[in-house]
C-alpha cells in the first residue's frame, strides 16, 4: 500500500503522518510530497527518514492513495493528474467539496456512498465535520429543520503563518505586516472574520457550514445560518449550535443517543462542571458534545456545545478514516480510473 502525503510539511500534513502511525495504517511505501521549496528535506515516518519529493516524481511512484493538504489551487491542478494515474485522492482543501460529481465524506455518516469509481474524495471543512458528526444521528431520528451556528475556531485552522503570528504576539513582539496571517492581532483577541468576505457579507467559512452541511446530510433545503469567529486557542474548534427539529424529542433520549453515537463523546455533567473544551479535545480524534439543553424559546429546539481538535478529526483523522474505509471494503483498485 503506497501512501503519498501531499503538503507533508504543513500543519495538517504533519498531523496526517502522526495519525497514520498511531492508527497503524498499512503503509508499505511512504511518499512525502511538498512544494519545490521543501523538496529534498527529510521527513521522519515510523522511525525512518524519507526525502520529500515533488508532484511529478510522486505521480511516477504510482501511490495507491494520496492524502492532499496543500491548498485549493494545488489540488485543482494536481489531484486530477494523480487520479488519472490510478491514485485515489482524498483532498482536504475546499477545491472539490461542492463539485456535484465528488463525494463529500464523513465516515460516520456517509462512507457507504463510496465506490471504486470515486478517484477524488473531498474531506469537509473542519468546523463542518465536528458539527455533523454530532447532528447526524439526531437528524435521522428527529429531522433537522433549522441550524443557527456560532463557531470559536483555533488559529491553527489558518495554518503555519497564523501560528507564528500568535507565537510572536504571545512573546510580546509586534509582527511585521508580512508576518501577519490576519488583519489584526490574534493574541488576546477574537476576530469575527474567518476566510474572505463574500458578496452576501458572510465569510467563506460561514457559507461552507451552510453548503457542506446540506450536502453531507442530503438536506438541500435545510435552513442554516452561521457566524465564524477566530479565537486565540491552540487545540481545537468550539461551536455553539442551536438546532430546531421537525419532531419533538425527550432530552434524556437525545443524550442517550449522543452517548451511543460513533465518534461522539458526551461530556455533559454540569453538576461537576464537566463540559467540552479545546483543552480536553486537543490531540484526540473524537467529537465532544455537552451543554445539551432544550431551547425554551422555540418548539423542538435544542442547544449543543460541540468541540473537536480541528487538525485531527477536523482534517487529518477524517481523511485517514476515509482511507481506512476504502481499504477495509476493497475499494482501492487501480484498474478503475474514472474522474
Amino acid at each position: 500500500m503506497k501512501i503519498a502525503v501531499v503538503g507533508v510539511t504543513g500543519l495538517v500534513g504533519t498531523v496526517m503522518c502522526k495519525v497514520l502511525e498511531e492508527r497503524n495504517f498499512p503503509v508499505t511505501e511512504f511518499i512525502p510530497v511538498a512544494s519545490s521549496r521543501s523538496i529534498g528535506k527529510e521527513i521522519e515516518f515510523r522511525g525512518e527518514q524519507h526525502l520529500v519529493i515533488g508532484m511529478e516524481d510522486a505521480i511516477a511512484k504510482a501511490p495507491d492513495i494520496a492524502l492532499f493538504s496543500a491548498g485549493g489551487s494545488t489540488s485543482k491542478e494536481w489531484a486530477p493528474k494523480f487520479a488519472e494515474a490510478g491514485t485515489i485522492v482524498i483532498d482536504n482543501s475546499s477545491a472539490w467539496r461542492m463539485d456535484p460529481d465528488k463525494k463529500l465524506v464523513v465516515p460516520e455518516i456517509n462512507a457507504t456512498e463510496l465506490t471504486p469509481n470515486d478517484r477524488i474524495i473531498a474531506n469537509p471543512n473542519c468546523s463542518t465535520i465536528q458539527m455533523v458528526v454530532a447532528l447526524a444521528p439526531l437528524h435521522r431520528l428527529y429531522g433537522l429543520k433549522r441550524l443557527v451556528i456560532s463557531t470559536y475556531q483555533s488559529f491553527t485552522g489558518t495554518g503555519m503563518k497564523a501560528v507564528k503570528q500568535y507565537q510572536l504576539e504571545k512573546k510580546g513582539y509586534e509582527p511585521k505586516q508580512e508576518e501577519m496571517a490576519y488583519h489584526y492581532p490574534i493574541f488576546e483577541n477574537c476576530l469575527p472574520h474567518c476566510d474572505i468576505f463574500l458578496d452576501n457579507d458572510y465569510t467563506k467559512e460561514e457559507m461552507k457550514l451552510v453548503h457542506e452541511t446540506r450536502k453531507i446530510l442530503s438536506t438541500p433545503e435545510l435552513k442554516v445560518t452561521a457566524t465564524a469567529v477566530r479565537v486565540p486557542v491552540d487545540g481545537g474548534h468550539s461551536e455553539s449550535v442551536n438546532a430546531e427539529f421537525e419532531k419533538s424529542f425527550e432530552l434524556s433520549a437525545v443524550k442517550e443517543l449522543l452517548s451511543e453515537s460513533d465518534g461522539v463523546i458526551l461530556l455533559d455533567k454540569i453538576a461537576d462542571n464537566k463540559y467540552p473544551m479545546p483543552l480536553f479535545a486537543k490531540d484526540k480524534d473524537e467529537v465532544f458534545v455537552g451543554r445539551v439543553r432544550r431551547d425554551e424559546s422555540v418548539e423542538n429546539g435544542l442547544n449543543l456545545w460541540i468541540v473537536a481538535d480541528n487538525l485531527r478529526k477536523g482534517a487529518a483523522t477524517n481523511a485517514i478514516q476515509i482511507a481506512e474505509y476504502l481499504v477495509a471494503n476493497n475499494l482501492v483498485a487501480k484498474e478503475v480510473a474514472s474522474i
